[in-house]
């Protein structure tokens, strides 16, 4: 199969779809890949260093996408590339297209096999290519939460963890899965007060264990979101529900009551947020302020430390590459139900109900396409 890496091209987006090693890993199974110029250096690689893989280097995306029977890109193709989709093609990438009808439609349009790593599961029930970029955006979470809480970002002016005699911040953060865990490490780590809220029993168990007294793990209804939000110095946002749109559990009504000069790190924004005040924004430009409250909603948070979530990202999905590169989609989806669970859109066919329902399409199974 061919192979195709187009540099991308989001705002402030310096990943890859794919390092040397793992082209290498391709080329000595017998594939060809094409990479477009200058894609992996963000993380600095250089063609040669693809070109040593035994990738061929092209000098446009127009190229990459015209030439290749896969697309392996890091986020949701923009509009310019999704015009270079064509029928049949496999594209290979994050997609959240819950929130995001244009992209859904445009997709829906190309004909293309569209399979989302997001939406791609394992045997205990996780999102493993969405996991090592959970990891990365729940760590940075604090860490921008941290600066957003500085004055000169129109915060507080609260030093997260505080100074001996004086308190330091309530971070309260919701949902305890991959985000919540790893953003919950790094709070602790900085002295915060940390609260978790989660509806599973099981995960707040979980972190009691990982965590014990240095974490409050709360029972998440509307009323503890409610009190916990408006005691909050710092709020992240870690709530997802696979494929489907975030749902907004901090309401216009609790922002405007909250602490003036508060924040609020809302990472499912990818998922078009679980704070109703959110909109996506961008590193260059990644916070606003609505009623006195700092808002940091960047949609690509993994993308400013793009050399570790490079890898780890790769780490997850060379697997699977291998797998449709091999065996080809049909083969690769109808033998592994876990990738099959990846498929969104397929031959102008949305094949996963939650988008379908988010944007009042038609639904059809991925098994009657395939």
């Amino acid at each position: 199969m061919i192979i195709g890496v187009p540099k991308e091209i989001k705002n402030h987006e310096y990943r890859v779809g794919m390092v040397p090693s793992s082209v290498r890993e391709l080329t000595l199974r017998g594939h060809q890949v094409y990479v477009e110029t200058a894609a992996g250096g963000g993380i600095g690689f250089t063609d040669k260093d693809y070109s040593d893989a035994g990738a061929t280097i092209l000098a446009t995306a127009a190229e990459v996408f015209a030439k290749s029977d896969m697309i392996v890109k890091v986020k949701e193709p923009q509009a310019v590339e999704r015009a270079m989709l064509r029928h049949d093609q496999i594209l290979f990438t994050y997609l959240h297209l819950a929130p995001d009808l244009p992209q859904t439609e445009e997709l829906v349009a190309s004909g293309a096999v569209c399979i989302a790593y997001e939406t791609v599961t394992d045997d205990r029930g996780g999102l493993p290519l969405l996991a090592p970029m959970s990891e990365v955006a729940g760590r940075m979470s604090i860490q921008a939460g941290a600066m957003a809480l500085e004055k000169s970002a129109g915060g507080r002016g609260m030093l997260l963890g505080g100074v001996p005699g004086v308190e330091p911040a309530k971070v309260v953060i919701i949902g305890g899965g991959m985000v919540g865990t790893n953003a919950a490490q790094m709070a602790v780590g900085m002295g915060a007060d940390v609260v978790v809220l989660d509806r599973s029993i099981d995960a707040l168990r979980r972190l009691n264990v990982q965590f014990g007294s240095s974490v409050k793990a709360v029972y998440s209804t509307a009323d503890a979101i409610e009190r916990h939000v408006l005691e909050a110095d710092l709020v992240i946002g870690g709530v997802l529900i696979p494929g489907a749109a975030a749902p907004k559990l901090v309401t216009a009504d609790m922002v405007k009551r909250m602490k003036p000069g508060s924040a609020i790190v809302d990472v499912a924004i990818d998922q078009g947020g679980c704070v109703e005040t959110s909109h996506a924004t961008t590193h260059q430009d990644p916070t606003y302020i609505v009623d006195d409250v700092v808002h940091y909603c960047v949609a690509n948070m993994p993308g400013a430390v793009a050399r570790t979530s490079t890898f780890a990202l790769n780490n997850a999905t060379l697997p699977y590459i291998i797998k449709l590169a091999s065996k080809g989609y049909k083969e690769a989806l109808l033998s592994d139900k876990h990738l099959l669970n990846g498929l969104n859109v397929m031959h102008g066919k949305v094949t996963i109900k939650e988008v379908a329902e988010a944007h009042n399409l038609a639904y059809v199974p991925a098994t009657e396409l395939l």
